[in-house]
């Protein structure tokens, strides 16, 4: 894992959202998803309370990895636009708009 790569929480009242890594602290990795974990406070969380998903191509992505200051609304489009491109369109149980019902 990275600064800028996309990962899952495990644990705690977080788990299974997706955030991008602002950056590594030793064992801890600093997060943010721009809504409830905003840039301004992000959530510091053990590496292995989180699992890696990608390493996105995204302009938010590439803000991080230059050191840029990155806003909070471009963490979430990134994040929206990674879970819309990552729906399982072969789930039965999928609703059109990638909700399931």
């Amino acid at each position: 894992m990275k600064a800028s790569d996309i990962v899952r929480s495990l644990r705690g009242h977080d788990a299974g959202g997706l955030f991008f890594i602002l950056d590594i602290d030793g064992e801890y990795v600093i997060l943010a998803d721009g809504r409830r974990r905003r840039v301004e406070t992000p959530k510091r969380k053990k590496r292995k309370h989180v699992e890696f998903v990608a390493s996105p191509d995204a302009r938010a992505a590439g803000k991080i990895r230059a050191g840029e200051k990155v806003t909070n609304n471009e963490l979430r489009r990134a994040l929206a636009d990674f879970a819309l491109r990552c729906a399982d369109p072969a789930d039965p149980g999928a609703e059109p708009g990638g909700e399931s019902v």
